[in-house]
């Protein structure tokens, strides 16, 4: 299975859920997301995903002077992204339940 496919479809719950632990600017969601397992995700599809949700008012976003080099954006979860984000892992879990249900009776 192309684990690709996959991401698209979940990319957007994932980026909220990183963003609503902590503010933060883009790559540092690149990194929470390779780190909590989803290697295969690419910069320029959180930065995508970063803009689009920013523009459907699910994110708001600040710059941050930095010492170290170019200012960095920095993106937080709005009320209305708090909503989207409950509807879509709710969304997710009641999704994964029936597949885990139908790839157990699949095993059997």
């Amino acid at each position: 299975m192309d684990n690709s496919q996959l991401l698209k479809g979940v990319l957007d719950v994932a980026v909220l859920a990183v963003v609503q632990r902590e503010d933060s600017y883009g790559y540092d969601v690149v990194r929470s997301l390779r780190a909590a397992g989803l290697t295969e995700v690419g910069d320029a599809s959180v930065y995508g995903t970063l803009r689009r949700l920013y523009a459907s008012g699910s994110l708001t976003s600040y710059v941050v002077p930095s010492e170290e080099g170019p200012h960095r954006k920095y993106y937080g979860v709005t009320p209305q992204g708090r909503t989207a984000l409950a509807h879509q892992a709710k969304q997710w879990s009641e999704f994964a339940g029936t597949m885990s249900d139908l790839l157990v009776d699949a095993e059997a």
